[in-house]
């Protein structure tokens, strides 16, 4: 028996006021960039461990037609005697299809949601190119978007300390190292 191929229907389109939705169209790298002014000096096996100075910001913005630019910077500089070893800066970004959301609710979603779905890939990128550099792979600890976000919120307002909950700064530890 065989079947007659049928004609591909149309896809319905979202009803005005239909249900929120958020997707990730794409991701990619827009930069990467590692140093290692020092090498080969600081790639000793027996050294301290580098002072670690990590920071990661979120930027997003409208491209028209219900699609946004996330985009996810992260720099992690490491210092032994107050000389760099290396500095790592990845920009990494994604392209979303937001519909249906209230203009209210658009805000968290760029600066929360989406940053939280990219960065595991940043993630990935720092301890990766950190490792390849010839150092312990830094892996950065998971971020509290959210916190970061109310902390920029009320920065604006001029109710919180200059200080932002996304910048740590600390000795590696022994092994891999962690931000």
């Amino acid at each position: 028996m065989s079947e007659t191929p049928q004609e591909p229907q149309p896809q319905p389109q979202p009803a005005e006021g239909g249900q929120p939705s958020m997707r990730v169209l794409t991701q990619y790298l827009k930069d990467l960039s590692f140093e290692s002014p020092a090498a080969p000096a600081s790639l000793g096996q027996n050294l301290a461990a580098p002072q670690m100075e990590v920071s990661v910001d979120v930027n997003g913005r409208a491209l028209g037609q219900n699609r946004f630019e996330v985009e996810l910077s992260c720099s992690a500089t490491a210092r032994r005697d107050g000389n760099i070893i290396y500095v790592c800066e990845v920009n990494y970004a994604g392209l979303f299809l937001i519909e249906n959301v209230p203009e209210d609710r658009l805000e968290p979603l760029l600066l929360v949601d989406a940053p939280h779905m990219l960065f595991p890939f940043v993630r990935q990128i720092v301890a990766q190119s950190s490792r390849d550099g010839g150092f312990q792979p830094l892996l950065l600890e998971p971020l509290d978007f959210l916190g970061m976000y109310q902390h920029q919120r009320m920065q604006r307002q001029g109710q919180a300390p200059q200080a932002a909950p996304g910048v740590t700064t600390g000795p590696a530890p022994e092994g891999p190292a962690e931000a």
